[in-house]
């Protein structure tokens, strides 16, 4: 349990202060081509990737979330990214927010307790009528069967993605017109060449000049702590916990332990929850309907959030628009039930999955983009969006 409290108080700071939510990653991105939060989600997944691998590697881990793959992680994943955008934060987001006092996503909360349990209900049914046919393998992590070493692959795999986003990087600024990348660009043919070098150029003045804002930072730790953090802030502070959190106990997961806090708290108010096939003998695998250790971790993200917006003077009891109440409702619902059909969210796929190179994940978290990039481009339908 302390590592639970440390885990989730950490896990709720690192969030609130760095506004760590994969709406804004992923909504600003194809909306205004705003990366600055889709570059934090990108630096904690490769960094917990890269830590778990080698954990694993050393035997330093409890056990890998991989449920089977198929276009489940398609259709529930598409379901889900409807839901998060349209409700405006996802799961971690929503779990932050709800700390920071808004009212709004507390209520998103309790509806997506709505779709745990619609889901549940419905769960039966849906072993065959829909995971049968929509899943064709089980649930692996390419850690697990690679013939290269855990630590090797996910550096190899990290310094891969590193490059892809180097030359979308070098080329988009060949593209803007930056006269001295330009120039490089354009001396040599083809162009697509350098592209890899100027994108690791800039990368490097970025870092250069992240760290250096770092130590500029740590002159007034008092003030600093109480300003917004830079997502990459954020980035090391969550795999940090997360190291921690799969050293000890298993996978980052919000989700999960949210559709077992729905069991518990109706089974407080007489609900045989046990007897759902769902609640008994999936999520709780017939050990009783009680508190678990991911769930007491889950409770504390609030707390940490919480705590961390008092300190900055961000925190304040928010009563939702009336017009705001049906994206808490239906976008709630959605994510809830879409992150069972799924399954998993956000942070078990896209954070989470893909740090575990689960099958699965990859497949869901294509969905969920999906998903997100269709519902921004319906809300932004009179102004437009950028991508």
């Amino acid at each position: 349990m302390l590592v639970a409290a440390v885990v989730g108080i950490g896990l709720g700071v690192f969030l609130q202060k760095g506004r760590f939510c994969f709406v804004n990653a992923f909504r600003d991105f194809f909306a205004y081509k705003d990366s600055r939060v889709t570059k934090g989600v990108l630096a904690a997944t490769l960094l917990t990737m890269v830590f778990w691998g080698i954990a694993y590697q050393l035997g330093y881990y409890q056990g890998f979330w991989t449920p089977a793959w198929g276009l489940t992680g398609l259709v529930g994943g598409f379901v889900f990214g409807i839901g998060m955008t349209y409700a405006g934060g996802c799961a971690s987001g929503t779990l932050y927010r709800a700390g920071e006092g808004y009212l709004q996503f507390w209520l998103t909360l309790a509806f997506m307790g709505v779709g745990y349990a619609a889901f549940t209900v419905a769960f039966p049914t849906l072993q065959s009528t829909y995971f049968g046919p929509l899943q064709f393998g089980e649930g692996v992590s390419l850690f697990a069967v690679s013939p290269i070493p855990a630590g090797l692959l996910a550096l190899l795999v990290a310094a891969g993605v590193t490059v892809v986003y180097a030359t979308l990087v070098g080329r988009s600024a060949a593209k803007k017109g930056d006269p001295e990348e330009r120039a490089t660009v354009a001396s040599v043919q083809p162009s697509v060449l350098l592209a890899p070098v100027v994108g690791a150029r800039q990368f490097a003045r970025g870092t250069s000049q992240y760290f250096r804002g770092l130590a500029d930072a740590w002159r007034t730790p008092l003030a600093s702590s109480k300003r917004p953090w830079d997502p990459r802030t954020a980035a090391l502070g969550i795999t940090a916990v997360a190291v921690l959190w799969f050293t000890q106990v298993s996978i980052v997961g919000v989700t999960g332990p949210e559709a077992r806090w729905t069991g518990y708290l109706l089974s407080q108010v007489g609900v045989d929850a046990g007897s759902f096939e769902y609640w008994g003998a999936v999520l709780f695998r017939g050990a009783g309907v009680g508190v678990t250790t991911d769930m007491v971790m889950i409770g504390f993200v609030i707390v940490g959030a919480g705590l961390a917006a008092a300190w900055s003077g961000d925190f304040s009891v928010r009563v939702p628009k009336r017009r705001r109440l049906p994206n808490a409702v239906v976008g709630g619902f959605l994510m809830g039930a879409g992150s069972r059909l799924a399954p998993g969210c956000n942070i078990g796929n896209i954070y989470s999955g893909i740090a575990e190179l689960s099958v699965h994940s990859f497949v869901a978290a294509v969905g969920i983009v999906l998903g997100v990039y269709v519902m921004t481009h319906w809300i932004y339908r009179d102004v437009g969006c950028a991508i």
